[in-house]
């Protein structure tokens, strides 16, 4: 893939890899209505394995409870769209696969409403070193545009936040630990 031929999601794409690669940080995504379409946009990009260290689709509550550590008491009280879900769900990923960031997504992609939620209600996190931001997005369109617009914009929120920060976080988990989800 040359420069010329790469979408903008993709552009900016390489320009978050770009950036956590120069800074030593990696990268991990928690996903559930996109269904791992981040991580593969990720990944799309040559040279993404210096930075990705993985993803997961946790596309039910009892997964995102057991593989990530939502608290289960949140996912009975408030359904698996919520903003703090979409928070613990990265700071999972973060601990899961010892990366520096992880970003999720969670929410309603339709074509109906969920769990309360219309379609298009879409929660996403981004877990950092220096803390968790949260986002609330209310897309429309069909099952699939909407799935492709939470995608799109979770690689614009990462290009955005790490632009903001200027990667300049230092590494906050080493390969060298046995059990990363104990940290």
């Amino acid at each position: 893939m040359t420069l010329d031929d790469r979408t903008p999601d993709q552009s900016r794409a390489a320009d978050a890899l770009d950036a956590l690669r120069q800074a030593g940080l990696s990268l991990a995504t928690a996903e559930s209505l996109t269904g791992g379409g981040v991580c593969a946009r990720l990944v799309e990009i040559p040279g993404a394995s210096d930075v990705v260290r993985g993803g997961v689709c946790t596309y039910t509550s009892a997964l995102k409870h057991g593989i990530l550590g939502v608290d289960a008491e949140l996912l009975a009280e408030r359904g698996p769209v919520d903003g703090e879900v979409a928070a613990q769900m990265a700071q999972g990923a973060r601990k899961l696969f010892n990366a520096d960031y992880a970003i999720s997504t969670t929410g309603v992609a339709g074509p109906g409403p969920a769990d309360g939620h219309p379609a298009g209600t879409v929660y996403m996190a981004l877990a950092m070193p220096s803390g968790t931001i949260i986002h609330r997005f209310s897309f429309t369109g069909s099952r699939n545009e909407v799935r492709e617009q939470a995608i799109s914009q979770a690689i614009t929120l990462l290009d955005e936040a790490l632009r903001a920060q200027g990667a300049s976080a230092s590494p906050s988990f080493t390969d060298d630990s046995a059990h990363p989800a104990e940290r």
